[in-house]
């Protein structure tokens, strides 16, 4: 038995294609929910649209500071694993779950599966990166998005058998839903497509009044539609910081298909998310990035990102570039190709673990 644990909105995007896949091939397996992401909009429409069943666990963590989701985490997953003691327990990506799963899993003896293993930013000062670091140092088996990701962990000493290259399994799950995407929703001709959400751009006043201002600018060229995080929702009201243009248009947080088609169709995107990067790599769509690094630098490299730290009068002139068609050509990494939950499966039913 092969029990899954996520969190947050990214991890579901990863779980739908590699459960279908397990599902195919008749891997017994079940689903842990930590509840990071408990709102409709972060969670429960993830799991309707992307065909999901029910998670038979779900810890009801929800919000807090990283000790306690951690923490709590633990707490209740310890009891769940006790008593189902399942054969793996596979992790996702950097979120407090991934952290949290990895130290019970470990501590009972539980072998760990890493997907999208490998990713660093060199930024201890992101908690994501502490996150990616141990549970890689504690997984039994390593699958890797990029040839980056392997390049790092065999730095750190992780032992070459453990890691397999696999491809970006967030692609299999974008390229389904562009096959299924029929129309758009377009309200623009042209618009550029606005994320924001982690707190080192949206907990600081200074900081988000500054990119703010930027939107505001970037407007009077070009439309703007800004599916806005709750988080980020918050602390604008808190300090009181208006967007005052009607060229923003400010949306809820949208379910995984209609994002996508606003994505496919935006003349860009500016984000802080590192599942958008790999998105717009993909697809094509310039992508620029509100963080002075990323855990994934080949879509800066060889895709369509560019990092632009706090530096608002570059991204104004990076969009310059964008609308006037003087932008960076990018290429989509290998094994990008929809295919990374069948190459995963395959690891496990010739015999992961034997």
């Amino acid at each position: 038995m092969i029990f899954h644990l996520v969190g947050a909105r990214p991890n579901f995007i990863k779980l739908a294609p590699l459960v279908r896949e397990m599902d195919k091939n008749k891997i017994s397996q079940k689903i842990i929910h930590s509840g990071q992401h408990f709102d409709k909009m972060m969670s429960e429409v993830f799991f309707k649209e992307l065909g999901i069943r029910k998670p038979d666990f779900n810890l009801g963590i929800h919000s807090g500071s990283h000790a306690y989701q951690v923490g709590q985490t633990m707490i209740k997953l310890n009891e769940v694993l006790v008593k189902s003691r399942p054969e793996y327990l596979v992790v996702y990506g950097d979120v407090n779950a991934t952290l949290a799963g990895t130290l019970v899993a470990v501590k009972l003896g539980i072998p760990i599966i890493h997907v999208e293993a490998g990713l660093r930013s060199f930024d201890m000062g992101m908690p994501e990166e502490i996150n990616r670091i141990v549970a890689d140092r504690f997984a039994h088996t390593l699958f890797t998005p990029s040839v980056d990701a392997n390049e790092n962990l065999l730095a750190e000493g992780i032992s070459e058998d453990k890691i397999h290259l696999v491809g970006n399994i967030m692609i299999d799950m974008l390229q389904l839903s562009l096959n299924q995407i029929t129309g758009d929703k377009k309200e623009f001709s042209e618009y550029g497509l606005v994320t924001l959400h982690r707190p080192s751009n949206v907990d600081d006043r200074l900081t988000l009044t500054s990119i703010i201002d930027a939107l505001r600018d970037i407007s009077h060229h070009i439309p703007l539609i800004f599916p806005m995080h709750p988080r980020t929702k918050i602390n604008l009201k808190k300090w009181r910081i208006s967007l005052n243009s009607s060229k923003i248009k400010i949306t809820d947080p949208v379910g995984y298909f209609d994002f996508v088609s606003l994505q496919r169709h935006a003349k860009f995107v500016i984000t802080d998310s590192g599942g958008v990067q790999e998105e717009s790599t993909f697809m094509q769509i310039p992508c620029l990035i509100l963080r002075e690094n990323t855990e994934r630098p080949i879509t800066v490299e060889r895709g369509t990102g560019t990092l632009l730290g706090y530096d608002y009068g570059l991204l104004e002139t990076k969009v310059e570039e964008i609308l006037s068609d003087q932008y960076k050509m990018g290429s989509v990494p290998e094994l990008w190709d929809g295919n990374t939950s069948k190459r995963i499966v395959k690891i496990l039913v010739d015999g992961l673990g034997q």
